[in-house]
């Protein structure tokens, strides 16, 4: 149920707010994620994600972790009890992509009833298994398909959603190169 300044279930006013004020104060725009991630036996992981510095401040709201599993496919020499890193992959980016289309819709006073996305990545495990040097070994490709139902024409929709593409975070980084360090402690 749509109540006044909440749209989508996004609290429009508040969203406005901290545009402005980001848009005042530029440093409050920078953030830090983490994780931390330890091996759990086979294929197995098990991810923590908890604290992040962001606004100035490290946030500590977070009162206990978000845990998020990750193994492999039995196909795989796994034991099948969560989604490899590649499919986590592609739920970030569809979470990314539903977030910023349903922020900005909401933003541009359009009513979104429904939102779905599905998601397939190619991936040849030659670059992966080091049999093949010239095969990546990540995606080769990701195809991203949606499906909305909301009180605007298909142009509009369309426009946003390319924004929305422009704006992503995750579109942004499995686009881009992005520099990673590794190093032993």
């Amino acid at each position: 149920m749509t109540t006044v300044g909440t749209l989508n279930g996004v609290d429009v006013e508040r969203l406005m707010a901290t545009v402005g004020l980001i848009k005042e104060q530029p440093d409050l725009a920078r953030f830090q994620f983490r994780a931390s991630t330890s091996w759990q036996g086979g294929g197995r992981s098990l991810t923590k994600i908890q604290g992040f510095y962001g606004a100035g401040q490290e946030n500590t709201s977070r009162t206990a972790p978000f845990e998020m599993a990750g193994d492999e496919p039995d196909l795989l020499l796994g034991s099948d009890t969560g989604p490899n890193a590649v499919e986590a992959v592609l739920h970030a980016l569809t979470s990314c992509l539903t977030v910023g289309f349903i922020y900005n819709a909401a933003a541009q006073g359009i009513k979104v009833d429904s939102l779905e996305f599905d998601v397939e990545g190619d991936l040849d495990l030659r670059g992966f298994l080091g049999l093949n040097e010239t095969v990546r070994p990540g995606y080769s490709a990701i195809n991203v398909r949606y499906r909305v139902k909301a009180d605007a024409p298909r142009a509009k929709i369309e426009e946003l959603c390319a924004y929305v593409q422009r704006t992503s975070p995750v579109v942004d980084i499995i686009s881009n190169p992005v520099p990673v360090s590794v190093s032993l402690e």
